[in-house]
């Protein structure tokens, strides 16, 4: 890691994940996902929506192909460029930007911002994720949507576990995982075995609760807020396999 530089603003950290990020069987899990956001949010087709942190546009896209009018936003430019790809092959209608989250703002623009698959939390300043939270609350129309999906605190507890091994398209991976005293950030390394080479990559997320987020959601500007199990609208019980948030302006 380069000095100075968190593991979120390397692009090494991130070219050597995304075949563990966006393995084949998160990319098929993408329409059915959607299909969920739509009904959620009871989204129209046509609505402005913006995909914060992207990755490589497997939601994005997604939204395109139904209609709706999309901007993605991510750190990493060889994501973007994958993503922006993919759309002109398919002649879909999607604007890409390569822009760090804490920056990026569109005052009064979007019907709905979505953030998925625990793309929050990188920061060692709990004042920048308010900073995002702030952002997003002014790029949204008055009566516009925030969707926000991350492991919850609560469903971590029930389902920690500080080594596992997992496979994805022939690629090992190994995870180690430890919580910090008082369960506000979670610490993790993945080793990486992929054709015949080893490469380990660390990584630290700060964990919310269910009341947590929804604080911070009122502390930027948010009034409605609802919390969900999964982005199906579960109950966010004992049950709940994610920590999903919505949260309107």
């Amino acid at each position: 890691m380069a000095k100075g530089k968190s593991w979120h603003e390397e692009d090494a950290f991130w070219e050597i994940g995304a075949p563990v990020l966006f393995a084949r069987r998160q990319l098929s899990e993408a329409p059915a996902e959607v299909d969920r956001i739509i009904s959620l949010l009871d989204l129209r087709p046509g609505a402005y929506i913006l995909d914060l942190c992207c990755g490589v546009g497997r939601h994005a896209l997604e939204l395109a192909r139904r209609g709706f009018m999309v901007t993605g936003t991510d750190r990493t430019l060889a994501y973007l460029e994958r993503a922006e790809g993919q759309a002109k092959a398919e002649e879909l209608e999607a604007e890409f930007v390569q822009e760090d989250m804490r920056k990026f703002c569109r005052p009064d623009t979007f019907s709905a911002v979505i953030n998925l698959y625990t793309s929050f939390g990188y920061f060692e300043d709990p004042e920048e994720d308010r900073r995002v939270g702030r952002n997003v609350y002014k790029s949204l129309k008055p009566g516009g949507v925030f969707l926000m999906d991350m492991m919850g605190k609560e469903v971590l507890a029930r389902i920690f576990q500080e080594r596992v091994w997992r496979e994805e398209d022939g690629i090992l991976i190994l995870e180690e995982r430890k919580l910090s005293p008082g369960w506000d950030r979670i610490e993790a390394r993945w080793i990486i075995y992929q054709d015949d080479r080893r490469r380990e990559l660390r990584f630290s997320t700060r964990l919310y609760s269910a009341v947590e987020l929804a604080s911070l959601l009122q502390e930027c500007g948010f009034t409605d807020i609802d919390l969900f199990g999964d982005l199906g609208g579960g109950p966010y019980d004992h049950n709940a396999k994610r920590l999903v948030a919505v949260a309107r302006k």
